[in-house]
């Protein structure tokens, strides 16, 4: 009997690996459901006993979390301590805004540089099928699927990266900062030549990802995320401005 409980420990053990690398790399997200024990430990070659000690014990580490009648999820363990301090400090010490911006130039330029040299078949499939959608949200002007779209091109630039870390903070950072996004892609959306500037820097990005030149793809996501930056900086400027011009007619 203890050989096979060391046995199912082991094989436990191997399986915990195996999901912790598909969270690592982004197969599985925070709130995505993992399938049945029968079905993991067909995929597995394991007994179920091996399966549900390898959940508890991930349940345990606090990676996932099972609720009776809701199945087993992916929580946001790896996502939650960086997202939930910076979301309310970034409210609340608008300084930090340009911190954070500044951050994002460096984390995409690397991310792009990395996907350009290490992009497979199916990474560029999926950029592909992004980008097609990210092209067709901007021609729709739909501001909710323009966020979505952008997010998600950059979010899979990221995963494209096969860097855990970049994946798991490019999403993180874009959780943090994605009213901004949203804010200023409605800021763009009414000046035609800065929101044709912003598709062409998004095909930039995207073309020089799918030729295999990192340098390039660094230099091009980086401009991009500079002009965010510098968009982002002159319409909190303008709403200023607007706030300020308002106030001093209501005192007239």
């Amino acid at each position: 009997m203890p050989r096979l409980q060391s046995t199912v420990v082991r094989l436990a053990d191997s399986v915990v690996t195996e999901i912790e690398k598909q969270i690592l790399d982004g197969a599985l997200r925070p709130g995505d459901r993992i399938p049945s024990e029968r079905k993991l430990a067909e995929d597995f070659g394991v007994s179920r006993p091996s399966i549900r000690e390898a959940i508890q014990k991930m349940v345990a580490k606090g990676m996932l979390i099972t609720r009776h009648g809701g199945g087993t999820k992916v929580t946001d363990k790896l996502d939650a301590p960086f997202i939930n301090p910076w979301q309310d400090m970034v409210k609340d010490h608008p300084m930090l805004h340009r911190d954070i911006l500044e951050f994002r130039e460096m984390l995409e330029g690397q991310a792009a540089s990395l996907a350009a040299a290490r992009a497979t078949e199916a990474d560029m499939a999926r950029l592909d099928k992004a980008f097609a959608k990210l092209e067709a949200a901007y021609t729709g002007k739909d501001l909710g699927e323009c966020v979505e779209a952008d997010v998600a091109f950059h979010q899979i630039i990221a995963e494209a990266s096969h860097n855990a870390l970049i994946g798991h903070l490019t999403a993180s950072l874009m959780a943090v900062i994605r009213d901004h996004v949203a804010n200023n892609l409605k800021h763009l959306q009414v000046k035609p030549k800065q929101w044709e500037q912003l598709r062409k820097q998004h095909r930039a990005i995207w073309k020089s990802i799918k030729d295999n030149k990192p340098i390039e793809a660094s230099n091009t996501a980086k401009a991009h995320s500079e002009f965010l930056r510098e968009s982002i900086e002159s319409n909190a400027i303008e709403e200023y401005r607007r706030i300020s011009s308002l106030r001093r007619a209501g005192m007239n």
